[in-house]
Order: C-alpha cells, then sequence, then structure tokens
C-alpha cells in the first residue's frame, strides 16, 4: 500500500491533501478547466489551494485526492462534506477527475474507495450526490456505483457564481454493493 494511502485499490488509492500539492494541484486544474466548467470551479490559485486544505483539516469534512498507484499522479478528487453523525449519519459528496485521467475508468474505481470509506470506517448510513441535470457523465458515475435518484431541486447550489438546478443521488449503507 503506497504511504500515506487511506484506501487503496487495484490501480488507484486515496489520500489526504498535502501543501506538496499545491503546484501539481493547480496545474491540473487550469488544464482541466474545460472538463470541469460549468459543473465545478476546483481550486486554481495558491490562495483557492491553501483554503482547499483548510478545509480538508476540518472535522466535518473528509478531503481525497485520488492517486494512481503506478506513479502517485493525481487523478481527481473526492470530498464528503457536512458530515453529520449521531442520528442523521451522512454526508454529501463532491468530485471531479482531472483531465488526464478522465475516462479511463478511475474516479469509478476512486469512488468505490470512498464509499468503502464512509461506510466502513466512518460508519455513515447515508451518501448524497447533487448533480447538474446535463452532467451526463457525473450522473453515470454515481449510477454505477449503485446510487439512486432521489429527486429534483431548482436553483439548489451556486455554483461560479450562479444558482443552478441539481438532481439528488444517494446511496444508503444497505444499498451499497463492494466491488
Amino acid at each position: 500500500m503506497p504511504s500515506r494511502a487511506i484506501e487503496t485499490g487495484r490501480r488507484v488509492y486515496l489520500r489526504t491533501p498535502r501543501e506538496s500539492d499545491r503546484a501539481e494541484f493547480i496545474q491540473l486544474a487550469r488544464a482541466s478547466r474545460d472538463l470541469h466548467r460549468p459543473w465545478v470551479y476546483a481550486p486554481e490559485t495558491a490562495r483557492q489551494f491553501d483554503a482547499y486544505l483548510a478545509r480538508s483539516r476540518d472535522p466535518s469534512e473528509r478531503c481525497f485526492l485520488v492517486c494512481g498507484r503506478d506513479d502517485d499522479a493525481l487523478v481527481g478528487v473526492y470530498n464528503l462534506s457536512q458530515i453529520a453523525l449521531g442520528f442523521f449519519r451522512s454526508a454529501y459528496l463532491g468530485y471531479y477527475a482531472f483531465a488526464p485521467a478522465a475516462g479511463q475508468g478511475l474516479m469509478a474505481e476512486g469512488l468505490e474507495l470512498v464509499l468503502r470509506h464512509a461506510f466502513r470506517k466512518v460508519k455513515l448510513h447515508r451518501v448524497e450526490a447533487n448533480i447538474q441535470p446535463g452532467n451526463d457523465r457525473s450522473k453515470l458515475l454515481v449510477q454505477r456505483a449503485g446510487f439512486e435518484y432521489e429527486g429534483y431541486s431548482p436553483r439548489y447550489l451556486k455554483i461560479g457564481g450562479r444558482w443552478r438546478d441539481h438532481e439528488h443521488w444517494a446511496i444508503t449503507r444497505e444499498m451499497w454493493r463492494p466491488r
């Protein structure tokens, strides 16, 4: 298992972001702008990356970098946010791939690792993903992982300075089938 890996799969592993990732992360985020927008606005400056690092240290967040096992290259990002424990045991899932790794199934493997961690280690019961209606690749990713469509909310999240409609997708521990 790669050093400091949180979860390890066949081709990728998860780890937390660190300051030494700043330059590579920013370069990849900028190079992936056409892939990301209008769906997500990844940190593209040192200041934005530092804010992401600070967020990753918040107890109600889990931020993961998906990395290739062969070369340790950054593949993408998964974030579990607003983690609620107690009777709710739920979190929201956010994510994006970096362009060089897009379309290779690496994020699908990474999502399986995130769900394994969320359900087995964090002991969550539910993970929700809110996806903009036109983001078909993202919807396919969560569908293949076992998420189910739960509904539609107009003007749900402000992304890129605009309130955007979103579809709600969710998976519970009982629905999850480890691969």
